[in-house]
């Protein structure tokens, strides 16, 4: 019977279900503190456009309305999305000059109650001028294509090209060959994203539903410009997670920031509709494969480009690829594998890890461009997998892309 344990296989006692199973436990937007202020999000409604004016006259004066901000209120510095991408995709955590994905943050309202907060965020007047754009991964990196960073000369954001074999498919009696579009995803935890910023001893405590809390200290404290031990952060019971609550957004630097301002605790809980645009999509990727074999089935080599949408501010989406390309062997024997990633730019919500982060989209061109071979050659679906799995003799092995494996029996 199978048990529950950690990653090294020992026996893990769960104490996190009686909680749960009596209703006791403890979510994020269960939490209760005195004195607390509501922020909510003023959010373009262009994915591409300059920012002409912002008039924010009428929101400051309605009723219980603690402070409306913009870019220039904050003077917040711009966010690095993933340290292996060029700096001109940073993003400033309120939209400053440009908006690039529909979604993107404006403005900022606090107010005593989040309904007050609602009332006066519908007062804020922005004036757009649309720009032209790109929704496309692979028209983003066409000739001619409306450019997401016009300073970076193209939409292109993170490329592994380890250059062409001619030789991949030596040997092969058939090449099959398809594009696949590995789709991209919402997350939809059951319990959105959110933030309860707490100034006091330490410097700031935030109350975060994140699925990692120590890995989000740090990069908050340096958005504030704190010590990391001015900052505390605490998570709650989390309802859901699946990568997209992993992280740093800029929503929570932004209420934080606001709390030190007003020196009172300040919460913005994500609505539903917000998730679906703010927080990081998954996958997005359009896959070009070919796979060569013989005619009894034994492949010789496969080649394939990943063109990864990163959306309007690509970050770690962009970096994920490099495990699509990683897991591409999948548990197969390939000899020959040329595998190029482009991760491009584009007017969407930006994508980030989700369930696996890059290796599921490696399984599903490898699956399907089998099943298309399979046909091909007359052979049922299943035996040309046998004929092709890496066999336990082989173990331990590294792939022709750089996997480690250390056993298996497929």
């Amino acid at each position: 019977m199978a048990r529950s344990g950690s990653i090294l296989g020992n026996a893990v006692r769960r104490k996190e279900d009686p909680g749960v199973l009596r209703g006791e436990t403890q979510y994020f937007d269960d939490l209760h503190f005195d004195h607390l202020a509501h922020v909510v999000f003023v959010r373009s409604l262009f994915a591409h456009a300059r920012l002409e004016s912002i008039d924010t006259s009428a929101a400051r004066e309605m009723p219980g309305v603690l402070g409306v901000y913009t870019a220039d209120d904050l003077n917040l510095p711009d966010q690095q999305g993933f340290a292996m991408l060029p700096p001109v995709f940073n993003r400033p955590p309120l939209a400053r000059g440009t908006v690039r994905f529909v979604g993107d943050v404006v403005v900022a309202v606090v107010a005593e109650t989040r309904t007050q907060a609602v009332d006066a965020a519908e007062q804020v007047i922005v004036d757009y001028d649309p720009l032209p754009v790109v929704v496309d991964a692979e028209a983003a990196l066409a000739d001619g294509a409306p450019l997401v960073f016009p300073d970076h000369g193209s939409n292109l954001a993170f490329e592994l090209n380890f250059g062409t074999d001619p030789t991949v498919f030596d040997g092969a009696d058939v090449v099959v060959e398809q594009t696949f579009q590995n789709q991209r995803v919402a997350g939809v935890p059951m319990e959105g994203n959110g933030i309860v910023a707490v100034p006091g001893t330490p410097e700031l405590t935030a109350w975060v539903p994140t699925q990692g809390p120590n890995g989000l200290q740090a990069p908050l404290a340096t958005a504030l410009g704190l010590d990391a031990a001015a900052v505390r952060i605490v998570a709650p019971a989390v309802g859901g997670g699946f990568g997209p609550k992993a992280g740093l957004y800029v929503e929570h630097i932004v209420t934080s920031k606001i709390a030190l301002v007003l020196q009172r605790p300040v919460k913005w809980t994500e609505t539903r509709s917000e998730n679906m645009v703010s927080m990081v999509h998954g996958r997005g990727q359009v896959q070009l494969v070919e796979l060569g074999l013989k005619r009894d089935g034994t492949i010789v080599g496969l080649r394939a480009t990943a063109i990864a949408d990163a959306g309007g501010y690509p970050a770690i989406g962009a970096f994920l690829p490099f495990f699509t390309r990683t897991m591409a062997q999948g548990v197969y024997r390939i000899p020959k594998i040329e595998f190029t990633v482009r991760s491009v730019a584009t007017n969407t919500t930006p994508t980030g890890a989700y369930r696996g982060a890059g290796r599921p989209e490696a399984t599903a061109l490898l699956e399907r461009i089998l099943d298309i071979a399979a046909d091909e050659l007359g052979i049922d679906a299943a035996e040309i997998r046998r004929r092709n799995f890496l066999q336990p003799s082989e173990f331990p092995l590294t792939t022709v892309t750089g996997a480690n494996y250390d056993n298996g029996e497929y």
